[in-house]
């Protein structure tokens, strides 16, 4: 299946995600540091990056932009639990696949992450 990283500043939600999509037989790596993120997509191959949009020490909308720039194939979905049109906006225009709201429902998370792959 796909290797898949989280980058969310909240471990527990983090933990969460991998749970589930480690089910579905993904590769799994979390994040709560977006530096250690943004080497980890540089160095490993990475199918699939799903980005929480409020972060530590920028946010979610800055890592798609370095993401992209570090590795343009890499697909990316962001989580919020404060969704606005306009992160919406934003997020889509620089290339993210898809956007996802908190508190994450599974089957919608599954189903965005398999539209997101290509399955």
């Amino acid at each position: 299946m796909a290797h898949i990283f989280v980058l969310d500043d909240v471990l527990d939600a983090a933990v969460l995600t991998q749970k589930i999509l480690t089910r579905k037989g993904h590769q799994v790596t979390i994040f709560t540091d977006e530096q250690e993120a943004l080497q980890y997509a540089e160095k490993n191959p990475v199918d699939l990056a799903i980005l929480d949009i409020n972060l530590k020490k920028t946010n979610g909308i800055s890592m798609l932009k370095e993401l992209k720039r570090a590795t343009p194939t890499i697909r990316v979905i962001m989580l919020t639990g404060y969704p606005t049109i306009e992160t919406a906006r934003q997020a889509l225009h620089l290339g993210a696949a898809d956007y996802c709201v908190k508190p994450i429902d599974k089957s919608e998370l599954e189903q965005k992450v398999s539209a997101a792959l290509g399955n």
